[in-house]
């Protein structure tokens, strides 16, 4: 498989070490084309205009919810919706694209979450209708652990954090400089 083809107005709109893992492009009539770019690190939607003029809409991987895809016999709707009443509504994929765009969501998905993210498909006889729910415990391998500890656990007792420096410095994990700057501030809590 070749490299995927991707708009002109991308650079001004990806971050830098962002990696586009999926695209689909839709000329609709004399119109610029409209893209849904599937990335490592979210789903972008940009609809280019003329004169280099564009609009942007994306939904970090965080904020995602949810990921509907409506298959009928003439038309598709696909919907993603994430927090903060966030919606992005397309309905010029065709069936196929469709399937492999929530794909590509879902192996992204699954490249950063610890729990598995899986898609319920319900079928009828004219329509198919695959939705992805995005687990409400989504815990990433590149984020930090520590925002999610409850709060008592933050407010470990200066004692107790202090026994646990000293099993990390005879463990070898932080160097006799980092244990006794730790030690020092501390001591200073007591």
């Amino acid at each position: 498989m070749g490299e995927p083809e991707l708009p002109k107005a991308l650079g001004k709109v990806i971050e830098p070490g962002e990696r586009v893992l999926y695209s689909v492009k839709k000329k609709v009539s004399l119109e610029k084309p409209k893209w849904l770019l599937v990335t490592d690190r979210r789903i972008i939607y940009l609809d280019e205009k003329i004169l280099g003029r564009y609009d942007v809409r994306a939904l970090p991987y965080q904020k995602l919810e949810r990921v509907t895809v409506k298959l009928g016999i003439m038309s598709s709707e696909f919907i993603i919706e994430g927090e903060e009443s966030i919606t992005l509504k397309l309905g010029w994929m065709d069936k196929e694209e469709a399937r492999k765009t929530i794909n590509a969501i879902k192996e992204a998905l699954n490249a950063i979450a610890v729990e598995p993210v899986s898609i319920s498909v319900k079928k009828g006889l004219t329509s198919e209708e695959w939705i992805l729910n995005k687990p409400k415990e989504l815990v990433t391998r590149t984020a930090p652990i520590s925002h999610t500890a409850p709060v008592q656990e933050r407010k470990e007792d200066p004692m107790d954090r202090l026994k646990k420096l000293k099993e990390l410095y005879d463990m070898g994990v932080i160097s006799q400089e980092e244990y006794e700057e730790k030690r020092k501030k501390l001591l200073e809590e007591i």
